[in-house]
């Protein structure tokens, strides 16, 4: 999307293969939404030779380069893909891969979380390690949340200071994923996830947002300037 992750940091195997015979392999492969199960006696990996640009890869997400606001505002996370599958409409992505690393965040009269918001893509995230920036409690690493097209969310109400050295991660799509009903009954469903938004208290007054926005329009900032690194 914006070319922050280098080609030189994909990393592609050399085609390489076993001779040996090895039972016992099992390959599970998706189609339609059903799930199909294959048994073969060598290993699974085996490439004797390579053509073509489509091949298995890895990538260190720390080697993400990373841009981000310097005046105002909460940029959009979009601006942290690092892999994107485009639809035949500008603008508007199948699958964006985006990550939220640890990185500063420098601006003035910015609430340094993410915003309280909705949009018209569905975003699946997952934590990696450590905690997530939007979300102090009960979301831990390995676990997943799903906010579907023009469902509303932001942190929740502990969510004040920033946690450093994370890495979080999202799908984003302009599709609606359908959730299975393995994920729907599985023990380790937080049902209880609304909660965390249960206690969110306005910190604006007519009177005070009113005159901040003045000194802003007419270059007057007594507030001073914050910058931190999460």
């Amino acid at each position: 999307a914006n070319g922050l992750a280098a080609p030189r940091d994909f990393l592609v195997p050399t085609a390489w293969f076993e001779e040996s015979s090895c039972p016992g392999y099992t390959i599970v492969q998706k189609f339609g939404g059903e799930l199909f199960i294959v048994k073969q006696d060598f290993f699974p990996l085996n490439v004797v030779a390579w053509h073509g640009n489509y091949a298995p890869f890895k990538y260190d997400l720390s080697k993400f380069y990373l841009y981000n606001t310097v005046l105002v505002d909460h940029s959009d996370p979009s601006l942290n893909t690092v892999l994107t599958a485009p639809t035949d409409k500008p603008g508007v992505a199948l699958l964006d891969f985006v990550i939220i690393p640890p990185r500063w965040l420098v601006a003035e009269h910015t609430f340094r979380a993410p915003y309280y918001h909705r949009n018209c893509m569905s975003e699946f995230m997952g934590l990696i390690y450590e905690g997530y920036e939007a979300k102090a409690d009960g979301f831990l690493p390995g676990g997943a949340s799903l906010h579907s097209c023009m469902t509303p969310h932001s942190p929740d109400t502990k969510t004040f200071e920033r946690i450093a050295d994370t890495m979080a991660f999202m799908f984003e799509s302009c599709l609606i994923p359908r959730v299975c009903q393995w994920a729907l009954e599985s023990p380790l469903m937080d049902d209880d996830y609304y909660l965390c938004w249960i206690g969110l208290k306005s910190h604006f007054t007519c009177e005070a947002t009113n005159g901040q926005l003045s000194d802003v329009q007419n270059g007057h900032d007594e507030s001073g300037t914050g910058g931190h690194r999460e």
